[in-house]
């Protein structure tokens, strides 16, 4: 059964062990104040970068690397992760702070970097039986998650020394062209919707927004709640993709993951957070929540879903061609090519009605 709070570390999963000997004597060497016995256990249901809770002695710190069998290192670039955070997390308080970082592949095979933990709730569409959601709360925490992420938005990238990390102009047309060669590039059938969306998308490109700090995998089980108050935001996590780039494909992204009441079934089942339950914002509330925190006016809101419905397909495409081309035998990606169908599919629906 699915773990619903994903703060929760269980035993490592089989071949996504860590060498905990060659470990151990590295981070003796590089934390000499933090000695004792060093133990890991793993955080449960991640689908990329793989994430571990390390114990060294009384201390907890939590370890970052990459998948196994990853075959797309541009994805999964540790050192570029550990700088977006070092310097984000002195200027939002909700990223974390990153403690080391090791690129020497002797040690774990693959470079790695450790971070401080942090404690909270982190969601997925099943909610622990002993969290309540009524529909005033899932209001509350729907306005909360978009209201972090107009905060990021708001973020001076530059004076936080970030203007590096990314190359804003053209960004709108790199990342349409970009996520249409990786779904090539991944491509284990044919799909025909997803064909027809990228074809829409690339016809159909917006003028570039503005420039700031993105997340660009925003949505609820990358952010961890407090838990005495779910409204309250305490962690955002998993900031692989982060970049500097326009805001609004940044927001597209989260709308792509927002599964609401009205969409069908079959999405519903496949829903990433609990975004349908009762008193949620619906994506159209989502945008004009947005554009009430930034006063950025939203022209065309159904190219950044749509482009992040296809988005989100490719990456699923990607992990799914990993499972299909023997790089990894995780049973869990064995069907994800049916949820590339979904979400191709919603994107052409959205096409076909002209609403969000």
């Amino acid at each position: 059964m699915m773990n619903a709070d994903l703060n929760t570390p269980v035993t490592v999963r089989a071949g996504e062990e860590l060498p905990v000997d060659r470990l151990t004597g590295y981070l003796h060497r590089q934390l000499p104040d933090f000695q004792g016995q060093v133990t890991v256990e793993q955080f449960p249901d991640g689908y990329s970068n793989l994430t571990y809770l390390i114990r060294l002695g009384d201390n907890e710190l939590v370890l970052r690397r990459p998948p196994f069998g990853n075959k797309v290192a541009s994805a999964h670039d540790m050192g570029r992760e550990y700088r977006m955070l070092s310097r984000l997390s002195k200027v939002f308080p909700a990223a974390p702070q990153p403690d080391l970082f090791c690129d020497d592949m002797d040690i774990l095979g693959a470079p790695f970097y450790l971070m401080e933990r942090r404690r909270g709730l982190i969601l997925r569409k099943k909610i622990p039986r002993d969290i309540t959601i009524d529909a005033v709360m899932a209001r509350r925490m729907s306005c909360s998650l978009i209201d972090h992420l107009a905060a990021l938005h708001a973020v001076d990238y530059q004076a936080a020394g970030l203007a590096d990390m990314g190359k804003p102009d053209g960004y709108v047309e790199r990342q349409v062209t970009g996520w249409t060669k990786r779904y090539s590039q991944a491509q284990t059938s044919v799909v025909p919707a997803m064909e027809n969306v990228a074809k829409w998308l690339n016809g159909n490109m917006p003028k570039e927004a503005g420039v700031s700090v993105i997340h660009n995998d925003y949505k609820y089980d990358n952010v961890m709640f407090d838990h005495t108050d779910l409204t309250k935001i305490v962690a955002v996590l998993d900031w692989e993709m982060a970049t500097i780039g326009d805001p609004l494909m940044d927001l597209g992204t989260s709308l792509g993951y927002w599964v609401q009441a009205t969409d069908p079934e079959a999405l519903q089942q496949a829903a990433f957070g609990p975004t349908a339950i009762p008193g949620s914002l619906t994506r159209q509330e989502l945008i004009d929540r947005y554009q009430e925190q930034t006063g950025v006016e939203i022209l065309d809101p159904i190219f950044y879903y749509c482009f992040g419905l296809f988005k989100l397909a490719v990456i699923v495409q990607q992990i799914y061609a990993r499972f299909a081309r023997g790089n990894t035998s995780d049973a869990r990606f064995a069907h994800l090519n049916q949820l590339v169908s979904l979400l191709g599919m919603q994107a052409e629906r959205t096409l076909q009605s002209g609403t969000i």
